[in-house]
């Protein structure tokens, strides 16, 4: 019996890497999370996969660490020694990073080649993904592909276009199957709370629920290339499958504003979102993203990766999540 292929996920508690353990567990691997340590579990996202480390047969595996911590990751590379490694970590809220930018430069940035170290002095053959953006494509016009010039417009997009150079640079260098993906905005259930589509979802239930009755809003103008989370980790995985390691954009090629979202989420629910919506001016960024629409045809080509689930489907997915978890639904049946 061959033996089961190891991945070591980075960021693993969150929706992007909930879903990666989820998906690579059905295939049979077996997986490795880092956590940070914190006085109170975080771990909703991931609850009903992971059990007991006494209970026989467990295949996903939690350890404790963080990726600004070099050393640490060093070691966690050299004890697992995984066929894969998923960097999905980073200080991920984009108009956060305005206001923490140097623990954005060193979470989202730094910690890329903190991971990259740790792999070129255990294994170079261990094969690496990392998370890029379409925010780094910024004030660059759409449609935006694998060749766009990078023009980042915050703290955070300027973090990951150095990711994504640093790891390119390790592929060329050190002739490492290390990989970018240039995900669009991918959302789901999972999504965090004060992420924009998330933040719409949550108070459509709450306000049909009677717990909520305004919600606060910034740019409503900005348009988005929206797609579900699960189908992007997906791609992630044929990312790491192919023969060669290449870049790779994963969107819909779809162009929504914000406001356009909110329709699709209230009137799912039967509201209107003029009746419940105001505006906030602390929820601008200082400097704005306004288009940001994919061509994902390479990964069509290349991977056979398409993306099937679009905006409308996509709200009221998590619209009904997020009414069956006020009703009590686990977080793990989403």
């Amino acid at each position: 019996m061959s033996e089961a292929k190891r991945a070591l996920i980075t960021g693993v508690t969150g929706q992007d890497g909930s879903y990666m353990a989820e998906q690579l567990l059905e295939k049979g691997y077996e997986v490795h999370g880092v956590v940070r340590r914190s006085s109170t579990f975080n771990r909703s996202r991931i609850d009903h996969i992971h059990h007991d480390d006494h209970i026989p047969g467990k295949n996903l595996h939690l350890h404790y660490g963080d990726v600004t911590d070099a050393a640490r990751m060093s070691q966690l590379v050299y004890d697992i020694r995984p066929h894969e490694v998923y960097n999905l970590a980073a200080q991920s809220h984009v108009r956060v990073s305005f206001d923490e930018p140097v623990y954005t430069a060193e979470a989202t940035g730094v910690s890329t080649i903190n991971m990259l170290e740790a792999i070129r002095s255990v294994d170079t053959g261990i094969r690496f993904y990392q998370a890029s953006t379409s925010e780094m494509f910024g004030a660059s016009p759409p449609p935006q592909n694998e060749d766009t010039p990078f023009y980042p417009r915050s703290p955070y997009g300027v973090a990951k276009v150095y990711s994504y150079w640093i790891t390119r640079n390790y592929r060329e260098a050190y002739d490492m199957f290390a990989v970018n993906g240039q995900l669009f905005n991918h959302e789901s259930p999972r999504r965090g709370e004060t992420f924009v589509t998330r933040k719409i979802t949550l108070a459509v239930a709450n306000i049909l629920k009677g717990k909520q009755s305004e919600l606060w809003m910034g740019n409503l103008d900005a348009i988005r290339d929206w797609g579900y989370a699960k189908e992007y980790t997906d791609g992630m995985w044929r990312m790491l499958q192919a023969d060669e390691p290449e870049d790779f954009v994963l969107a819909t090629g779809t162009a929504y504003t914000i406001r356009q979202f909110l329709t699709l989420a209230f009137e799912h629910a039967g509201l209107d979102w003029e009746d419940y919506v105001k505006f906030d001016p602390k929820f601008l960024r200082p400097t704005e993203v306004d288009e940001l629409i994919g061509d994902a045809s390479k990964a069509k080509t290349k991977l056979g990766w398409e993306a099937k689930v679009l905006p409308p489907e996509l709200a009221r997915i998590m619209v009904d999540a997020d009414i069956a978890r006020l009703d009590g639904a686990a977080e793990g049946a989403f």
